[in-house]
């Protein structure tokens, strides 16, 4: 053999038993300069935890998200690409192994001699049999690590794809109570809606009644029947949002939108704790971050595994079995036959392919880098926000309920003033339609800081408990 060959060999075999390898990617760290309590807002330092809308107090809205969790064929496909990342992993890990195989051959064969004939024009003819069993193996020696980064990538999938389940969950519970609290202030705006009517209607004929008596003018009447015109256009104008509401959160619970659903009359009232937990928690908690970090590391485990190409692969063969004429003969230890052999290739000549993946991984890493941080930042953004909104939203709910309850007293001064002949009939219908508008505004308003609670929830990551199918 020549000595430079030989050479190469025993280092190879070297590397094997010493088990030399290229260092796998370690887990990255991510640095930043983290506040001890968030910058919007006061909250609770306590981490969120366990079904979040049950703290709205509401039965039917905690089945309907169970329903949705359960039935949802969004989320049953997200569950499918879990269990399609597990296979995966499963066959990435196998790689490692060596593979054993088994073989059964039987062959039956007739030759013709041509040009000797025996008896003048008979052809010389012949007949055999072969039959044969084999049992082989092969099995590649990771010397350099790229199987293991290559197992190290397919783990990391998973768990990628379990954090996308985690996310997928908590997307559908919070979309099912955004659903749910547009349907209840739907329900609750008709219902003012057509409380206002009736109080329009009965105002109008009053105001038919007076101009009929001669003591009340036209315009009364003309200013009554024009607000209950417009009232009963605001019936309408609340129908088409209920239903279309009631046919979203169908879909989401993964029923037929027939449109069937009710939802509770009026919508409920807020919990003072916000469970923000700490800043630091986050990076642990939200499954976006967890799985952008986890594409991370898959894509340092593919960089190596890419350079780990560069470099000469290295297995070994083997085989044995038996090979004879006759099938009963098969167990036959005379007839063993058994071969052990050992491959070793290296790539010299590509165009520069390998050279080219190699910088392609690294520039896929570094994207993932890039993308982590911003996944990062936009979680802090995105809970921020929803601290600084449920500020600001607390207080304007509290002005339009001042303005409400102010309205009301107006309302009640203006009618008196009126009987007595004090205020013009103008003045009523203008107050009456203040206190509706402060009365829907209001109706809004609680539904915008419910969404924001939502929105908070959801930024923090949840806080129900991972399930079971999550699990490793």
């Amino acid at each position: 053999m020549n000595m430079r060959y030989r050479n190469m060999f025993l280092l190879t075999i070297g590397c094997v038993l010493a088990g030399c390898a290229l260092p796998l990617p370690e887990r990255p760290d991510f640095s930043m300069n983290l506040p001890a309590h968030w910058a919007a807002g006061q909250s609770s330092t306590n981490a969120p935890h366990g079904k979040w809308w049950e703290t709205l107090g509401n039965v039917e809205l905690a089945g309907l998200v169970e329903e949705a969790l359960a039935n949802n064929p969004d989320l049953q496909a997200t569950a499918v690409r879990l269990e399609q990342a597990r296979l995966r992993q499963h066959i990435a890990g196998a790689d490692r192994r060596p593979t054993l195989s088994a073989s059964l051959d039987a062959s039956k064969k007739r030759s013709n001699f041509i040009g000797l004939p025996i008896g003048g024009s008979s052809v010389l003819t012949s007949r055999s049999e072969n039959y044969g069993f084999t049992l082989s193996s092969n099995w590649e020696a990771d010397v350099w690590g790229r199987i293991r980064a290559g197992q190290l990538a397919a783990s990391m999938d998973t768990a990628t794809a379990r954090a996308e389940l985690r996310a997928a969950r908590q997307s559908l519970a919070a979309q099912t109570v955004k659903a749910w609290l547009t349907l209840t202030e739907a329900r609750e705006q008709l219902g003012l809606a057509e409380a206002n009517v009736a109080i329009l209607e009965t105002t109008a004929r009053q105001a038919n009644l007076r101009y009929g008596l001669g003591v009340g003018p036209a315009l009364d009447l003309r200013l009554a029947e024009v607000n209950l015109a417009a009232a009963r256009a605001g019936v309408g104008q609340w129908r088409s949002p209920r239903a279309e509401a009631r046919r979203q959160l169908e879909v989401l619970l993964g029923r037929y939108p027939a449109g069937a659903l009710e939802g509770v009359p009026v919508l409920p009232e807020l919990s003072s704790a916000i469970p923000a937990g700490l800043p630091s928690q986050l990076l642990t908690r939200r499954p976006d971050i967890l799985g952008a970090h986890s594409r991370l590391i898959a894509a340092d485990a593919r960089t190596a595994v890419a350079r780990a190409e560069l470099y000469p692969k290295f297995s070994l063969t083997a085989s044995g079995g038996t090979s004879s004429d006759e099938f009963e003969n098969l167990m036959n230890n005379n007839l063993l036959v058994w071969s052990l052999g050992t491959n070793l290739t290296q790539p010299i000549f590509n165009s520069g392919r390998l050279r080219a993946n190699v910088k392609l991984r690294e520039a896929m890493a570094a994207e993932a880098v890039i993308q982590y941080r911003a996944t990062v930042l936009n979680a802090f953004a995105e809970v921020e926000t929803a601290l600084a909104n449920e500020g600001w939203l607390a207080g304007r709910e509290a002005r339009l309920t001042e303005a409400a309850r102010k309205a009301a007293q107006a309302l009640g001064l203006a009618e008196n003033r009126f009987t007595r002949g004090l205020e013009p009939f103008s003045r009523v219908l203008e107050t009456q339609r203040r206190v509706n508008e402060f009365s829907s505004q209001q109706v809004s308003v609680r539904r915008l800081r419910l969404e924001n609670r939502v929105n908070l929830h959801l930024a923090l990551g949840g806080g129900f408990d991972a399930p079971k199918e999550e699990a490793p």
